[in-house]
């Protein structure tokens, strides 16, 4: 999809000469994957399904703990005199020989939602792409709409006094004059609803792209869309990231439940230790040596060897985690053919209104040529007097309507066939070719982080990624304390 690259070479001269006061699809993306909130705690949480899989491979490797013990006896035990006491320190390892596949399948499981993580994760910038369009192109519409409101005023203003002239002459009606003043005080409504609406369209632009709109330039041209809606839907059930995502969700839970099977297998674990005990000189001789310790009062025990164990009945736990599992998965299952559903429903609706409003574009470019025609006619015919002021403010209304209608209608089809493109899986950051520096990865952390084994590993600590949208002078943390006046 090399429209955005195409558009942008043809925009470089514009974006050069407004840089300052103008901007474009293309940066509003760009800052949008950058620094938007949603995207950026997606990714944040990629990477802690990432670690998913080093926190089930962790059951694979050796486990080695250390203890040490300080024991103060004053009485009660004949092996001590009073005031006895001993340390005791040790080491031991085990190792999971076998574990009737829980760790096998642990690791698989946590492989596959990463995988549907990483859908997720595309799938979160298709939707966030298609809000930002979405709001980019309201507040070039509502932009319009207000001017086209803001020149009605100018023209109903100039049509009150020209009718308030010709009152004085005696060549209108008081009436008359009622009626333009009317459609002014009309026009000037419509105007006030439009601003509202346009610091509205802008507010939620700000939201999403994170930085206020200036003068937004018109929009690159759509690439060419399929021309049937079964074409797109065929696009869609090969790339639509949801559906990826609910297909890796399922499988991983059906690795659940082989890991929840596993709870009713042998496992056998290979093991072994070294202690050491010093009773630090308050061991009774006699007795020890009676008893067969050491005369020293200190020796060292070390073990190896392996251990088996067969569970043969468990209260019927593992059994219900077997079923809980199995429902998982059943629902995981659902999930699929809910979101195939969805997807199918998404992709036909968005083609017809792409279809609808490319037919609304075609028949109010004709609407508005035509309403132009004849609101100048309709002039024409006032001032031989063949026609009354009323006609012409219905021609003027009639020609804003249409405008209006215009404007909208490109709106619409242009958010239509991006929605499509989103349905169909091409509205990613890796099909768009923005050009706005490194993509994120989330193949680099994991790879990263897949095969670490040491407790101690942290990585930095956290901090926003995404931009902030407050006032500075609204912040309160921003903001000096107040030192009060002395006396």
């Amino acid at each position: 999809m090399r429209f955005w690259l195409m558009c942008g070479a043809a925009l470089a001269g514009t974006m050069v000469a407004n840089a300052a006061s103008a901007d474009t699809l293309r940066d509003a993306l760009i800052q949008t994957y950058r620094t938007n909130p949603t995207m950026t705690g997606a990714r944040a949480q990629q990477r802690a399904l990432d670690e998913g899989v080093p926190i089930a491979k962790a059951d694979a490797r050796p486990q080695v703990a250390g203890s040490a013990d300080f024991t103060q006896n004053y009485r009660g035990l004949s092996a001590f005199r009073d005031n006895g006491r001993s340390v005791t320190a040790g080491a031991s390892a085990s190792y999971s020989l076998y574990a009737g596949g829980r760790v096998k399948n642990s690791i698989r499981s946590a492989d596959a939602r990463v995988l549907a993580g990483r859908a997720d994760l595309l799938a979160t910038e298709g939707a966030i792409f298609s809000e930002a369009v979405a709001a980019y192109m309201d507040v070039i519409r509502d932009t319009s709409i207000v001017e086209l409101n803001r020149n009605q005023v100018r023209v109903l203003e100039t049509n009150l006094q020209a009718s308030r002239d010709r009152f004085e002459v005696g060549d209108l009606t008081r009436t008359d004059v009622a009626q333009s003043e009317a459609r002014l005080s009309d026009a000037r409504s419509r105007l006030t609803v439009a601003e509202g609406q346009l610091t509205a369209s802008r507010e939620n632009y700000r939201r999403l792209v994170g930085v206020f709109p200036g003068t937004l330039e018109p929009p690159p041209p759509l690439p060419e869309l399929p021309k049937t809606p079964d074409d797109s839907v065929r696009v869609a059930l090969e790339n639509n990231a949801n559906l990826q995502a609910s297909e890796e969700s399922a499988k991983a839970a059906g690795y659940d439940v082989r890991t929840a099977r596993a709870g009713r297998m042998p496992t056998l674990d290979a093991v072994s230790g070294v202690s050491y005990t010093d009773y630090l000189g308050t061991l009774d001789k006699a007795t020890g040596s009676a008893a067969g310790l050491n005369p020293k009062d200190a020796w060292t025990d070390s073990f190896v060897g392996v251990r088996a164990r067969m569970p043969l009945y468990q209260g019927g736990g593992v059994g219900a985690r077997v079923r809980q599992a199995q429902a998982q998965e059943s629902q995981a299952l659902e999930r699929v053919i809910e979101v195939e559903r969805l997807v199918i429903a998404d992709t036909r609706s968005a083609f017809a209104s792409y279809q609808a409003a490319i037919e609304t574009i075609g028949s109010a470019e004709q609407a508005v040529a035509a309403n132009r025609l004849a609101l100048e006619g309709t002039r024409a015919e006032n001032t031989v007097g063949t026609r009354n002021v009323l006609d012409v403010l219905n021609a003027e209304q009639e020609l804003l309507n249409s405008e209006v209608l215009l404007v909208t209608a490109r709106r619409d089809a242009y958010v239509a066939g991006f929605a499509l493109l989103n349905a169909m899986g091409r509205a990613e950051m890796r099909d768009l070719n923005l050009d706005g520096g490194p993509l994120y990865d989330p193949v680099t952390n994991y790879n990263r982080v897949r095969n670490k084994a040491w407790d101690w590993s942290n990585d930095p600590k956290p901090v926003a990624q995404a931009t902030r949208t407050v006032d500075p002078a609204m912040d309160p943390a921003a903001q000096a304390p107040v030192t009060p006046p002395s006396n």
